[in-house]
């Protein structure tokens, strides 16, 4: 049985208060499988799952293979400080760090609600 691993995992981004946090849930693939490049402020996350599975018992014989590639590119939004991005993967989740700018933590301004 060949199965093709076509569809692209799920990603997640988030603003925090001093970096944009992206997710990525890649069950299956291993880190050195994972590429992550930055290029005209567009950061591109490619990956690819090669997973082969044998069985063999005096009945019958079982080869299964799932093999596949994914590619995602995100803008980086404004504020980012590309030198201090940093990407993790641990328990086949990749977490990719980009924090903001000393400019752009301080250019956020806290508004104050008041009672009308």
């Amino acid at each position: 049985v060949n199965s093709a691993w076509s569809v692209a995992p799920a990603m997640d981004l988030v603003e925090k208060a001093n970096a944009y946090e992206i997710t990525a849930e890649l069950p299956g693939i291993d880190e050195k499988n994972i590429e992550i490049k930055l290029a005209n402020n567009v950061l591109t996350i490619k990956g690819e799952k090669n997973e082969e599975k044998e069985e063999k018992e005096k009945d019958y014989y079982l080869s299964e293979r799932r093999y596949g590639s994914f590619q995602r590119s995100f803008q980086l939004p404004e504020g980012v400080d590309a030198d201090k991005i940093d990407a993790s993967f641990a328990k086949g989740v990749l977490t990719v760090k980009l924090p903001k700018t000393a400019e752009a933590r301080k250019a956020e301004k806290k508004i104050t609600v008041k009672a009308a």
